[in-house]
């Protein structure tokens, strides 16, 4: 169930990412109410079930998941391949690593 839980708060990190890109610096009210949900139901989600996993293994699947959904939407259905959506993807990715590296035995 933890693990679960990890996988939707990693889904829900992909919805975070892409209404940040959708949002336009916060000036439409729509995409930034969605923004905010997606940030805290995920945050949440992670944050419930780091009681019960590993910390850096946990991570790794949440930025992971978060980066590969954001760069397929990105690539997919917005025709877009540019540096910054890479470097974005790129980026949860190594964080992902180092916090699974830093957590040493996983707590």
């Amino acid at each position: 169930m933890a693990w679960l839980m990890v996988i939707v708060a990693g889904l829900l990190e992909t919805g975070f990412a892409i209404n940040l890109k959708l949002s336009h610096g916060f000036t439409r009210l729509g995409p930034t109410i969605a923004f905010a949900l997606f940030a805290l139901s995920s945050f949440g989600l992670l944050t419930l079930s780091l009681k019960h996993l590993p910390v850096g293994s946990a991570y790794a699947v949440w930025t992971g998941i978060g980066a590969a959904g954001t760069a397929i939407y990105g690539m997919v259905w917005m025709d877009e391949s540019s540096s910054a959506l890479k470097l974005v993807s790129i980026s949860l990715v190594i964080a992902g690593v180092v916090g699974l590296q830093l957590s040493g035995s996983g707590h």
